[in-house]
């Protein structure tokens, strides 16, 4: 135990050091844990995948992960993105395995491994894609919403395809057998969620949400028993992680378990990326240079093509599918584990494993920078992605359409419906990416607009130059930045400019970039209480302040 401690802070030191340098030339951090596992592995310090310590903390860092994810699946937002999900994801898998197959066979490989190879480029990562649009605060996003949800398509047709595999030393009977009776038990529990997620769960956590301790441990005692329970049936813990947080996601507190949790997450799933990035270092890749250069391309740029493609067919506006397609431009950890599998059954060779690893490499980081500078390629590419727009499309059936109106508020989460409540009906106007938020502003009656604020479509729609006050509570300050940019107006005729940051030094930014107000939520509520007390002593205020806040805080429970 004290060896596996010592290496441990080994791992933890080295890819502190790089995360650090990635952050100061601002590269993605996931790329410097895989950099962490290459140099540990390279440089013979230790062989991560031997030690059982590592193995358990990269299924706990994945079983995290998938329980945040599924605590973020309301299962409103599951109508709402959950047909778009099943067709994309299936259409992708389709689509991807036969083109990758034919490829395969161009480079004389047999059927059966270049079967492997045609499934293992179908799976994209649900750890990676959820991280990053974590990062980017993107994941209540539609396009978002739509990712997560055909990856998680993809990660049943994985667990399907790996029962398959795993019976297939007991006779064809034995294979059908395990996949009927896995699927009904898969369905049992998916239903037994939903019952517990609606009926048991949201009395039980209204009761301890008082003791931030207690509301830690009792989500995490629920993770580690339904793991425990759901192991000893046939299923994986990070199968389990996603049905625990599914049960979670109706509950008022999964915002506050979901930030408790994710420190935790983050910690654990850097080992998964050490693990990874250390085993491309005992790979032999000789005399398959081409075949890896060939495939990584064709991931990264062929995986995006085909979403595009179908997304377009399904008339979404082509920023959503484009940004949607960049999301399946690297290959996923079930690849790995699909191509280990067959290694071991003895259907393939160590080239096709050494493939399939080198191409997860090469895709995982480039997608990230794909991902993360996906704006940046759309504004670049929009011209040319119009071939993959219909002319009436989807998105805009949920909207209202243009409207000019003298307040326009860009984000109506928490903290935008508590200033909604404030303003005249009338006169404001609400855009947000988030197809949940739009549906219950317009159940109110807001006039709404679905879309994102950095898209200069959704810019030109809104008139946004003509209001007299833009509100954006987005906590991102590139938004902020993006925003102010693009109304650097006469002072006379430029709206008045109210912007969301989260620590003192972006406001300062923002306001040197010529913001009218920051909203630092902590500066702006001490502010508001203390001059509602100067102004009544008596704080007989207080009571009609305390009925207001009631009220706003049970119509967004009823909506």
């Amino acid at each position: 135990m004290t060896g596996s401690l010592f290496e441990l802070a080994i791992v933890i030191l080295v890819a502190a050091a790089l995360g650090i340098a990635a952050k100061l030339f601002r590269q993605p951090v996931i790329l410097a844990y895989l950099a962490t596992g290459m140099l540990i592995g390279y440089f013979g310090f230790l062989n991560l995948g031997d030690k059982e310590l590592f193995t358990v903390f990269s299924d706990l860092g994945i079983m995290l992960l998938l329980f945040l994810v599924g605590l973020e699946i309301n299962y409103t937002s599951l109508r709402l993105v959950g047909k778009a999900s099943i067709l994309v994801g299936l259409g992708q898998i389709v689509f991807t395995a036969l083109f990758g197959y034919l490829i395969a066979s161009a480079f004389g490989f047999s059927l059966v491994p270049a079967l492997y190879i045609a499934v293992a480029l179908t799976f994209s990562s649900t750890i990676i894609i959820v991280k990053l649009l974590s990062d980017k605060r993107e994941i209540h996003s539609l396009y978002g919403k739509i990712s997560v949800g055909f990856l998680l398509v993809q990660d049943i047709v994985a667990i399907v395809l790996l029962i398959l595999l795993a019976g297939m030393g007991t006779g064809s009977d034995g294979v059908w057998w395990n996949v009927i009776s896995t699927l009904l038990k898969a369905a049992v529990l998916f239903a037994l969620m939903l019952f517990l997620g609606r009926k048991i769960f949201p009395m039980i956590f209204d009761k301890i949400a008082r003791s931030q301790e207690l509301l830690f441990l009792t989500s995490l005692a629920w993770l580690f028993l339904l793991a425990a329970v759901v192991s000893k049936i046939g299923f994986s813990i990070e199968i389990a992680g996603f049905l625990a947080g599914l049960a979670l996601a109706n509950s008022s507190e999964h915002f506050e378990i979901s930030y408790k949790l994710r420190p935790l997450r983050d910690f654990f799933i850097l080992i998964f990326f050490v693990i990874l990035g250390a085993s491309v270092v005992f790979s032999n890749f000789s005399g398959l240079t081409m075949p890896i250069i060939i495939f990584s391309l064709f991931v990264l740029i062929g995986n995006p093509i085909i979403v595009l493609i179908i997304m377009g067919v399904m008339g979404y506006r082509k920023r959503t599918s484009f940004l949607t397609g960049l999301t399946v431009a690297q290959i996923s950890e079930f690849s790995l584990v699909v191509v280990a599998m067959g290694l071991k059954l003895g259907h393939i060779t160590d080239s096709v494993v050494a493939i399939v690893t080198a191409v997860g490499l090469i895709t995982i980081a480039l997608s990230s920078y794909l991902i993360m500078h996906g704006e940046a390629l759309f504004k670049i590419l929009s011209k040319a992605l119009s071939l993959f727009e219909r002319k009436h499309t989807k998105e805009t059936e949920i909207s209202d359409g243009s409207a000019k109106k003298p307040i326009i508020l860009i984000g109506c989460g928490r903290t935008g419906e508590s200033i909604l409540s404030g303003l005249p009906r009338n006169d404001v106007f609400v855009i947000d990416f988030d197809p949940e938020a739009i549906r219950k502003i317009k159940a109110k009656g807001y006039p709404v607009l679905y879309g994102d604020i950095a898209d200069e479509e959704i810019f030109e729609t809104v008139h946004l130059k003509e209001a007299r006050l833009i509100i954006s509570t987005s906590p991102d300050i590139e938004d902020g930045i993006m925003l102010l940019s693009r109304l650097s107006l006469p002072d006379d005729v430029r709206p008045k400019i109210v912007v969301r940051a989260d620590t003192e030094m972006d406001a300062k930014e923002l306001y040197d970039r010529g913001a009218d107000y920051v909203l630092l939520p902590h500066f702006t509520s001490g502010q508001y209480l203390g001059k509602t007390i100067g102004l009544d002593p008596k704080m007989e205020i207080l009571e009609t302040l305390k009925e207001n806040d009631i009220a706003l805080m049970q119509s967004l429970d009823r909506v």
